[in-house]
Parts: structure tokens; C-alpha cells; sequence
């Protein structure tokens, strides 16, 4: 076994865990954009979208790699003075209009979680998605937060073989956490708002790193990107949050059931 088969062994290691960690804002959106979908046919659509969009990150690592520079290119510039400047290229447009959708689709879920609906069977109707949009938007997605880790593998390596199989055996492990995730926040309901939160956070993040992309500035105040770290500190605040709120809620419940009255019954008198 050569230095160079060693170098790329070990480049294809970093580049899987570099998958994961990126996956994780992808996974929780596949996971939520799923139950759109009619209930027999969610895994159905989480395991073709998730496989359909890691052929076409294959595709994206490709086009990108042989029009890397196009992608950089500038499109068109906003400048309004020193109220608003910005000199967008394809990839920071891609990253913001993600970022946008995403955060609609978290208010949108938050809003109606939080609405009174009529009926269950309206809830039912207004919720549901095609099988075909839910595999839409969930290969859309994809794609959009592929950008991140195909130029990451771009900049670690220039072997399209290992790029490849990076995707590949990420794709792999997201069909198969996906499941899993989505079971879990099918059985723990409470969490299903903390994931949308989450969810929320994400388009934040995407808003601001397209933004940064675009050299976007704001009365001369440019936009930063969020950092990897500071998102995963954040999750960890709110997960920490909704785990201590959760158990202080069954306390107080706990203590209002122990301390409720037992009526007196009829008849008996005190002494």
C-alpha cells in the first residue's frame, strides 16, 4: 500500500466525518419535511430523496470542480448608497434563498403548531404534501446544504474518486439516521418543537453565511457568517433548556397532585 493510497485512505476518513458533522441541519430538515408526506409513504420518501440527492451531489461535485469559477463569478451588485451594499454570486444566492425557505418553513410549522385548527381532518388536509414535492424539496435542500461540504472536500482533495466516495457513504449513513430520527421525533412529540427551533437556527445560519458570501453590509456594518461552533453551542443551550423545562414542568405537576385537597366526607364532624 503506496504513501498516496495511505494519504487518500485517510483523506476519505476525515471527509466522511466531515459529511456527518455537516449533515446534521440536513438530516433534522429531512426529517421534518417527511411527515408532509401521506404516513405509509415517509420513509418511502426520506430514503429516495436522500438517494436521488446524493446522485446529484455527485453531479454538483463535477460541475463544480470543472466550473468552480463561474460559481464565484459575480451576478449583480446592490449598491444603495451607505445603506445597503452586496455583490452576489451563484453560490451566495443558492445559500440565502436556502436560508429564506428554511426559515419560512419553521415559522410556518411554529405558527401552526401554536393555531387552534377546527377539525383534526383540516389539520390533516393542510399539512399533507404530495409524495413527489416532499422527494422535491428534500433533494433541494440537499443540494443546498451540499455546497458547504463539496468545497470543503474540494479544498482537503483533488481526487474525485474520494470526493465521491465521501457523498456516497454519507448518503448512506443519512438514509439510515434519518429513520431514526424521524421515529424519535414521532414517539417524543415534546421535541418536535425544539427540532423546529433548531430548524429555525439553521436558516440563521445559511441567511448569514450567505450574506458574508455576498460581501452584503448593512449601513456599512458587513454580515458575519455563524460559525460551526457557535451553532452546535447554541443547540446545546436549547437542548439543555427544553430538558430542564420539561423536568421542572412533571415537578410542578408532581407537587399539585400531592398537595390537592381530599374532600371532607358527609357526616363526619371534627371533634
Amino acid at each position: 500500500m503506496g504513501p498516496e493510497l495511505i494519504g487518500n485512505l485517510f483523506t476519505l476518513m476525515m471527509l466522511i466525518l466531515l459529511q456527518l458533522v455537516l449533515g446534521f441541519d440536513n438530516l433534522l430538515y429531512i426529517s421534518l419535511e417527511s411527515k408532509n408526506a401521506p404516513p405509509d409513504k415517509q420513509a418511502y420518501a426520506r430514503k429516495v430523496g436522500i438517494a436521488l440527492a446524493v446522485i446529484l451531489r455527485i453531479v454538483l461535485l463535477f460541475v463544480l470542480i470543472s466550473l468552480i469559477e463561474a460559481v464565484q463569478d459575480s451576478v449583480f451588485k446592490l449598491d444603495i448608497g451607505n445603506y445597503v451594499y452586496g455583490d452576489f454570486n451563484l453560490h451566495s444566492i443558492i445559500v440565502l434563498l436556502g436560508g429564506i425557505f428554511i426559515i419560512y418553513t419553521a415559522i410556518k410549522e411554529i405558527w401552526h403548531m401554536m393555531a387552534l385548527e377546527e377539525s383534526h381532518e383540516n389539520e390533516k388536509n393542510t399539512k399533507q404534501k404530495s409524495l413527489a414535492s416532499v422527494i422535491t424539496m428534500i433533494i433541494i435542500m440537499n443540494l443546498v446544504f451540499s455546497f458547504d461540504s463539496i468545497l470543503s472536500a474540494m479544498a482537503l482533495t483533488d481526487v474525485f474518486w474520494v470526493m465521491a466516495t465521501a457523498i456516497v457513504i454519507g448518503g448512506l449513513v443519512m438514509i439510515w439516521l434519518a429513520d431514526r430520527v424521524s421515529d424519535f421525533l414521532a414517539k417524543n412529540r415534546m421535541y418536535e418543537v425544539l427540532g423546529l427551533f433548531i430548524l429555525f437556527l439553521v436558516g440563521i445560519m445559511l441567511v448569514s453565511e450567505g450574506g458574508h458570501l455576498a460581501h452584503l453590509s448593512f449601513f456599512g456594518y458587513p454580515i458575519e457568517p455563524m460559525s460551526k461552533a457557535t451553532f452546535y453551542f447554541v443547540i446545546a443551550i436549547l437542548v439543555i433548556t427544553d430538558v430542564v423545562q420539561g423536568r421542572y414542568q412533571k415537578n410542578l405537576l408532581a407537587i399539585k397532585k400531592n398537595t390537592t385537597t381530599i374532600p371532607v366526607e358527609d357526616g363526619k364532624k371534627s371533634s
